[in-house]
């Protein structure tokens, strides 16, 4: 039971950022207004990518390295704009409360990285 629960928390944080990130995908789609763009691309899109593709590979149980590249893509790109948040250079889209979105997606991203990796390694010895 036990070596299921790191498995299971990742899952539940990808919904939750698929979920997070596809709410600001269809208010871009909607007003053009849902997230930050970075060169004409809503940030937010690619963030909703690199949700998906480590939520397929984590489904598969292959593809460590896409998960790896992907969580570690929107885990740098939300570092960045949680320091340009952080000393005033950007504006994170916030959640109700006021907190920005950026924090959560470092956070989300942090952890996925770090949970996958303690359940590799757990189950290269056990």
């Amino acid at each position: 039971m036990f070596k299921k629960i790191p498995y299971n928390s990742i899952l539940i944080l990808l919904i939750i950022g698929v979920y997070g990130a596809g709410t600001l995908v269809v208010e871009e789609f909607k007003t053009g207004e849902g997230c930050p763009k970075l060169l004409h691309i809503p940030i937010c899109i690619v963030v909703l990518i690199c949700f998906i593709v480590p939520l397929t590979a984590h489904l598969l149980k292959k593809g460590n390295v896409l998960y790896f590249l992907f969580t570690g893509l929107a885990g740098s790109i939300a570092l960045v704009a949680s320091v340009m948040q952080f000393i005033g250079h950007a504006e994170c889209p916030k959640t109700v409360s006021g907190t920005p979105m950026c924090y959560y997606s470092l956070l989300l991203f942090s952890s996925l990285m770090a949970l996958k990796y303690y359940h590799l390694k757990y189950h290269q010895y056990h």
